[in-house]
């Protein structure tokens, strides 16, 4: 008879992988609580806030701005100008590319998004200490920001 190993004790407690999917799939939601009903998720938002401070950004650059690979924000693209809330103009320096602007439908949508989406952060973070807010969002961008340089490196 074989003998079976036993599984590692508590590894998805310790795990930085699983907790930071878990708390982002739990930010997800309050997200989606938050916006009751604005028709936008996280991604959307985040598409829509990059343009609305960047105009005429072309969809490579939203790619390295929100860090959403190209497939997904091709499909996040196609859902936001279905509804009327971006529009894309072929650029004049290069006919293969768009530039993305938001229409005044996207304007709109996302002043309404923008409470939702702090009020999101506040109830997220709303367990910590200000200290420890501020500790844990500079993590959270150290981290980002370190796997980032390292993809970078590695392509």
């Amino acid at each position: 008879m074989g003998s079976k190993t036993a599984p590692p004790k508590a590894i998805l407690e310790e795990s930085a992988v699983h907790l930071l999917h878990r708390a982002g799939q739990c930010a997800h939601d309050v997200f989606l609580q938050n916006m009751d009903g604005a028709g936008l998720t996280p991604r959307q938002f985040a598409v829509l806030l990059t343009v609305a401070q960047n105009e005429g950004l072309s969809q490579s650059d939203l790619v390295e701005r929100t860090g959403i690979d190209r497939s997904t924000l091709a499909d996040i693209m196609r859902r936001i100008i279905k509804k009327g809330l971006v529009r894309r103009n072929r650029t004049r320096e290069d006919a293969r590319a768009y530039s993305v602007k938001l229409t005044d439908a996207g304007s709109r949508a996302l002043g309404q998004a923008v409470p939702a989406a702090l009020g999101s952060d506040q109830r997220v973070l709303k367990t910590l200490s200000p200290d420890k807010r501020r500790d844990f969002l500079a993590t959270l961008s150290t981290i980002v920001r370190s796997l980032e340089q390292e993809a970078a490196r590695r392509s």
